[in-house]
């Protein structure tokens, strides 16, 4: 074995980790991923970040958070309040400021150095508003010494900050300073909220009379602390964080070496008594192990050493990692796990403790591919306890760490996985979004900034080559947040502790204890301790099938106990075989999926179709579960067509003999221009698409080019239809509904939402006609040939239409010269759940032709068809009643 004694602090940071490096001379099992492969991965990893980054640059900031169904910020106060899961957000950009490091690892030096000056100009910290310590910690202290150590580097190497002078260091020891008066305690442990402008216990803090912490809240201090203090020279951030540390190791249960979950800050009395190294404890260990390899300090390496073999005879039960009683430790305390565990393989890695890393990790995983993603808590038989996942990285941490180590392709694959799964089930239009549910794929609206720092930067890791790294991150450590620091900051020179009749915010510094001053002797420390931290590859892996031996029995384990479906299963079995956003009810097989899941489809007289699911009449109960899934996937669909109501657009016809007197009530695109902000709205010649569908590339190209093309609806999805028909060159577009009778009169105002992804490529405007309307403009194309219309937001005036030449005789007066649309219609979605064995939803998406009555595919458009009997000027004469009953509605309304 490896040993670490013999070797001063400021040598032994950086050596342990080369040691690790060692691992990669495990041999690989199976086919390494080729290097084209990778960076095809590494590159999509790239692409979701910047979906997730510039969705809360353009639709979220300033504000803390992206809500990415709704695309708009979460602001603290505005929103429905979610209880201590807020205290994270104090209106300081929190999502900009984590998410400054990740910037610079990715290769986007120039957005960092663009973020870097915004926040400098845009974020204060002196906000009334009550903060987790904790959270504003790792986040945005960390986040602003992360983005500090980037921002030096980069101006080091003379291409990019050159004008930085370390706003943000004085920005981090403003919030450091803020953060203190929640450290004078009794104890040292800190409260666990406080007032960023009041402090603790004044009038004003609202906030100080909380009795408990959490030990991760109080132990997960000491990295970005006594970074700030060698960053500044000032001793007081590392003398808290030290402080705090010491406290928690006396107060650990002497027998079992092993701390409790929930701490009294001031009396030290355990108030939960329960240890796992999941929530409430986790970063709580991994910051003693990291303070060693940060700060050089042998002490912290001996405590968490201790701490580890408790944890590893009492907690661990490989591949398992189970809570225990600190006074009874061979008591369980409960029978379930929770997700945030799921770093400590990561952390196992460090330590060197490769074989339980491996079974952990590889148990983790196939509780991951049987529900998408890990829930915020699952049962020892692998089943669901708690269905939430807000998209947490420890997972994909701890993946990163055993590649690392081992250089398995195998962990590559875990890594597509995760990406995989990110994009199936979470991606959305403005982001992506939190798992509300993890059986159903029910979504949160809610995109943590942990996300931005964390997932990414490990993911990406994963992936990149060295040469595609912009610095060597062998430098730096990782904190919990995964910012960024140097571990250079071994070798600065602890400034003096501060007297002890110092003040902090008017508050007096507590004396240091002994234990703290003997944290800084050079007593000699037990040998025993520092076994195993560095092992000898050559020695824990003889055998080259090792890792693979150790996975094999946990895959099976995990099946037995929770069996996953086979892979090849019938349709409507197991993993949900059709995602709402490619549902099209024309499609047979989509059709015999949903009856198979109990889901059944009916046609509305408005054109619309409503699903409702029967899980009785399911084919079995994992076919109901997937129907389950999908009715929940249609409803959020339907809802995200509403988050923006925006109102009718006009079709106005603008060519002989009509002159603007026909003005059709259209419904509006949620993607393409937006014609409520065009002075002059699109004008040009309608054409028929060839085919009518606008389903895919248009045979008749040249004619559609530079006029407005007419398309039916169906058969695929609108941001389809516009791209098609803007491929062959068309100004814009109209939809006109299949579903014979329909109208604006009688419908409510239909808007025609996206595909479910980007769709910021469609650059042309779209709107949609009723059958009624719709049919007026094929008559009217029927009999004219050449017919021009004007798309716009509401109808013009003669004399805006026809400005720069002769207005037309014939149109000395026009009933709609002066209308505006009406705009009290907005769409609607018809929810049923009265009852609690059904569901129903009325999609607003293009569905499909379900609603066509005569769906043959040799037939033509409709400009061929005689359905009416009624000439234009009939038609005509029956809108000009409409428009002179409209405007006698809108003097009503005045």
């Amino acid at each position: 074995m490896w040993r670490v004694l013999g070797f001063r602090p400021a040598t032994m940071s950086a050596l342990l980790f080369s040691l690790l490096l060692l691992l990669s001379t495990l041999c690989r099992l199976g086919q390494s991923m080729s290097r084209e492969e990778k960076l095809k991965l590494r590159n999509q990893v790239v692409e979701m970040f910047d979906h997730a980054y510039s969705n809360y640059m353009d639709h979220a900031y300033p504000a803390d958070e992206l809500m990415p169904l709704t695309c708009r910020g979460r602001v603290r106060g505005l929103e429905p309040s979610r209880g201590d899961v807020d205290d994270a957000l104090g209106m300081f950009s929190l999502t900009l400021i984590d998410t400054l490091d990740t910037l610079v690892l990715l290769n986007k030096t120039a957005e960092f150095e663009a973020a870097v000056r915004r926040v400098l100009k845009d974020v204060r910290l002196d906000n009334d508003v009550v903060v987790s310590v904790f959270e504003t910690n790792i986040r945005v202290l960390g986040g602003l010494l992360g983005g500090h150590s980037m921002a030096v580097m980069l101006k080091d190497a003379g291409h990019y900050m050159q004008w930085y002078q370390d706003e943000l260091l004085h920005m981090a020891k403003d919030l450091g300073l803020r953060l203190l008066p929640a450290f004078n305690t009794s104890s040292g442990l800190p409260y666990p909220r406080v007032n960023l402008k009041h402090g603790v216990r004044g009038p004003e803090s609202r906030t100080g009379t909380e009795t408990d912490t959490c030990t991760a809240c109080a132990g997960t201090i000491i990295l970005e602390f006594a970074a700030l203090s060698r960053f500044t020279g000032d001793p007081v951030f590392e003398v808290h964080a030290r402080r705090a540390l010491n406290f928690l190791w006396e107060k650990r249960q002497r027998n079992s070496n092993l701390v409790g979950t929930t701490i009294n800050i001031h009396s030290g009395e355990w108030v939960r008594r329960d240890s796992g190294v999941g929530a409430g404890i986790d970063s709580y260990y991994e910051y003693l192990l990291k303070a060693y390899i940060l700060l050089g300090d042998d002490l912290f390496l001996q405590r968490f050493n201790i701490h580890y073999a408790s944890i590893m005879k009492y907690i661990s039960q490989p591949p398992l990692l189970l809570d225990v009683h600190i006074h009874k430790p061979l008591l369980p305390a409960r029978t379930w796990m929770d997700s945030l565990l799921a770093f400590f393989p990561g952390l196992q890695v460090l330590k060197g403790d490769i074989r339980p890393a491996i079974e952990t990790h590889e148990m983790l995983y196939q509780v991951t591919k049987k529900h998408n993603f890990l829930p915020e808590a699952f049962t020892t038989d692998f089943r669901v306890h708690w269905a939430q996942h807000p998209l947490r990285p420890e997972f994909a941490e701890s993946t990163y760490f055993l590649y690392k180590a081992t250089k398995d392709p195998y962990y590559l694959e875990v890594g597509r996985t995760v990406l995989d799964n990110l994009n199936r089930f979470a991606r959305v239009p403005c982001g992506f979004a939190a798992m509300k549910d993890v059986r159903t794929g029910s979504h949160e609206d809610r995109m943590d900034s942990f996300f931005l720092a964390e997932m990414f930067k490990y993911l990406f890791l994963l992936f990149a080559e060295e040469d595609d790294l912009p610095f060597n991150v062998e430098d730096y450590i990782f904190t919990t947040e995964a910012h960024l620091l140097p571990l250079s900051l071994s070798t600065t020179p602890r400034a003096p502790s501060p007297p002890a009749n110092s003040t902090v915010q008017a508050a007096s510094l507590p004396h240091l204890s002994a234990s703290v001053k003997s944290l800084w002797s050079e007593e000699e420390l037990d040998d025993s301790n520092f076994d195993w931290t560095c092992p000898n590859t050559r020695l824990l892996f003889p055998d080259p099938a090792f890792p693979r031996n150790l996975r094999d029995p946990i895959r099976s384990a995990v099946d037995k106990s929770c069996p996953r479906p086979a892979i090849h299963r019938e349709p409507g079995m197991g993993r949900p075989p059709l995602r709402a956003q490619d549902f099209m009810a024309n499609n047979p097989d989509h059709l015999e999926l949903l009856r198979r899941m109990g889901v059944s489809l009916i046609h509305l007289k408005d054109g619309r179709v409503q699903l409702v699911q029967h899980a009785t009449q399911a084919v079995s109960a994992v076919a109901a579960e997937d129907g389950m899934r999908f009715m929940q996937e249609m409803m959020e669909l339907s809802s995200q067509q509403q988050k923006e109501q925006l109102p009718p657009r006009a079709v106005q016809i603008i060519s002989h003999p009509f002159f603007g007197r026909v003005v059709l009530t259209a419904g509006p695109a949620q993607f393409g221009i937006d014609l409520s902000k065009s002075i002059t709205g699109v004008r040009g010649f309608v054409t028929v698409a060839e085919p009518y569908s606008g389903c895919a590339e248009l045979s008749n190209a040249a004619f559609v080019q530079g006029r407005i093309a007419l398309l039916q609806r169906g058969q695929c999805m609108f941001a389809e239809k516009a791209r098609h028909i803007m491929k062959a060159g068309a100004i814009g577009g109209i939809v006109i509904d299949d579903n014979e009778g329909s109208s604006s009169d009688t419908a409510p105002l239909f808007q025609m939402a996206g595909d479910g992804r980007n769709t910021d490529d469609v650059t042309l405007p779209l709107l949609f006609l009723f059958y009624k309307e719709g049919n007026i403009l094929l008559e009217a194309l029927k009999e004219y040939r050449e017919v021009e219309v004007l798309l716009s937001d509401k109808a013009r005036d003669r004399a805006s239409i026809f400005k720069g030449g002769d207005a037309p005789e014939e149109d000395q007066t026009s009933p709609a010269s002066s209308a505006t649309l009406d705009r009290s219609h907005v769409s609607t979605v018809e929810l049923d759940e009265s009852a609690p064995d059904k569901e129903e939803v009325t999609p607003e998406e293009d569905v499909g032709p379900a609603i066509k009555r005569n769906p043959e595919p040799e037939e033509e458009p409709a400009v061929d068809k005689d359905s009416s009997s009624k000439s234009v000027k009939a038609m005509m004469a029956d809108w000009r009643e409409d428009l002179e009953a409209f405007q006698q509605m809108e003097k009503d309304e005045l």
